[in-house]
């Protein structure tokens, strides 16, 4: 089972650090991530491997936006997100 997490805000430096710590706390691999700095904004999709994970996605999601602080946060199972984007 697979899990899409998205951050979105100002960019700073650690976001990616922050989201993969917590993760690695969770024991979620994280397996593909894509990311952008457009001028002052930050925008990343990760992948994540949730086979192994110590937590559900809701738990995880108030770690990332407590650990990461002023960024949009949202994790959701793959087949959610699959759901929500097929046109």
């Amino acid at each position: 089972m697979r899990a899409v997490i998205t951050v979105i805000g100002k960019d700073m430096v650690g976001i990616l650090a922050k989201v993969s710590g917590t993760c690695a706390e969770a024991n979620a691999n994280v397996i593909e991530v894509t990311q952008s700095v457009l001028q002052e904004f930050f925008a990343m999709v990760m992948l994540i491997d949730m086979e192994k994970m110590t937590c559900g996605l809701s738990e995880l999601q108030e770690r990332l936006t407590e650990n990461v602080g002023e960024m949009r946060i949202h994790v959701m199972h793959e087949n959610i997100f699959n759901s929500m984007h097929r046109i």
